[in-house]
């Protein structure tokens, strides 16, 4: 931080379910920390309370990116219950809406162990566009991270 204090960065999650060779693996990648809120930002109900309305869901996360990371989970238990072949890999995030501080070293240390076996990778970082409309991403935008103090 800029007054010097040194803050333990939030848990990474890597999960799998599957290790057969034979079988392509599928690592997802999502985040599930979110931007601060408050109700006077315009929010009809309290933003950190998950709200149904007229079928809609509402709360801070629900598209960006809890919801399309619970997605990618229920995505899992129906491809079990059709017996489809493939092992699967979770990466879980709790820092990507402030620049994913350690997560590149995470991935560098990992990458000839949780990494190693990764055919495909899904990385579930969008909106949705409506409640049967979840949006396709085919490119992302890198980051950058400034901090400026004026005196």
């Amino acid at each position: 931080l800029p007054d010097g204090q040194v803050l333990p960065l939030p848990s990474v999650i890597l999960g799998e379910l599957g290790k057969d060779p034979q079988n392509p693996t599928v690592c997802f990648y999502g985040h599930v920390d979110v931007q601060p809120a408050k109700k006077g930002d315009g929010w009809n109900t309290d933003p950190y309370t998950l709200t149904e309305i007229d079928g809609n869901l509402y709360g801070r996360g629900a598209t960006d990116n809890k919801g399309p990371v619970l997605a990618w989970i229920n995505a899992v238990e129906t491809f079990r219950a059709l017996k489809l072949v493939v092992n699967f890999k979770f990466v879980i995030e709790g820092m990507e809406e402030a620049g994913s501080l350690g997560l590149e070293k995470l991935l560098e240390e990992e990458k000839q162990s949780f990494f190693s076996d990764v055919d495909y990778i899904v990385i579930s970082d969008n909106l949705w566009l409506s409640n049967k409309k979840p949006a396709l991403t085919y490119g992302s935008r890198g980051n950058a991270c400034f901090f400026v103090e004026v005196k």
